[in-house]
This record gives C-alpha cells, structure tokens and sequence, in this order.
C-alpha cells in the first residue's frame, strides 16, 4: 500500500465481498449526504445509506450498489460492513445487477413472511386451544 492509498475492504455477514489494497478515492452515500474519502482523511465512523459506493483504482472507475451499513476509517484501512453489495465497473450493467438482486431479495422476503405468518397462525391457535382447557 502505498502513501497515497487506503486498504478498502467490503464485508458481507458471510464473506468478504471486497479487498482491494490500492483504493485512491472513496465516495459513499451516507445518513447525512454523501461523502468522499481520500487516504488522509480524518478517522471516523459513518453509518450508510443504501447507494452506489465508487472507488478508483488507478484508472478505473468502479461502481458497488450497497445495503445500508457502516463504514470505519482508521489511517490508510476503510472496513465497510454491509448486509447485501452487488458490484459492476460500468453503471449502466450496475442497473440491471441491482434490480435483479432486489427482485430476488422481494421474493425471499416475501417467503419469510409468509412462513412467520404460518408459524404465527400456528402458535395463535395453539394456545387458544390449550386456554380453552
């Protein structure tokens, strides 16, 4: 890692999404606004808001849509945690990786929700029968 880089590492809850030793510049949406990170940058803590994260590495303009998360900076190394992350270099391939990825994430949310109503239900009729008793 040179002086005039960070160490941007993107983490998922189960793997590391992204570890890129040569980060020159960092922008991220965040609670407040957005926000860009150059290496000598104060130190902080930054909660996220979902967004495109860009980064550039040399030449090369790259693009991550991301989940909300949070972001630590200290010295030249930047940890972002966050539950879902779909990267691409170009913004225009990074519209139909996000929308499929959110179409994924409605029908696998819809699941759950219709298992915990069932389980609900379930648990409901139960313990009205075991009341009744």
């Amino acid at each position: 890692m040179t002086e005039s880089s960070m160490h941007l590492r993107i983490l998922l809850p189960s793997t590391v999404f992204a570890d890129l030793p040569e980060v020159e510049k960092l922008s991220v949406e965040t609670v407040k606004g957005s926000y860009g990170f150059l290496p000598n940058r104060l130190d902080c803590v930054a909660p996220l808001a979902p967004g495109i994260l860009s980064y550039r590495t040399g030449a090369t303009e790259s693009y991550v849509a991301i989940d909300h998360g949070v972001l630590v900076k200290t010295g030249r190394e930047v940890v972002i945690s966050v539950r879902h992350a779909t990267g691409g270099v170009d913004l225009g391939s990074m519209e139909n990786a996000v929308s499929r990825e959110f179409v994924n994430l409605d029908e696998r949310e819809r699941s759950v929700r219709n298992t915990l109503a069932r389980i609900e239900s379930g648990f409901i009729r139960r313990y009205m029968e075991l009341h009744r008793e």
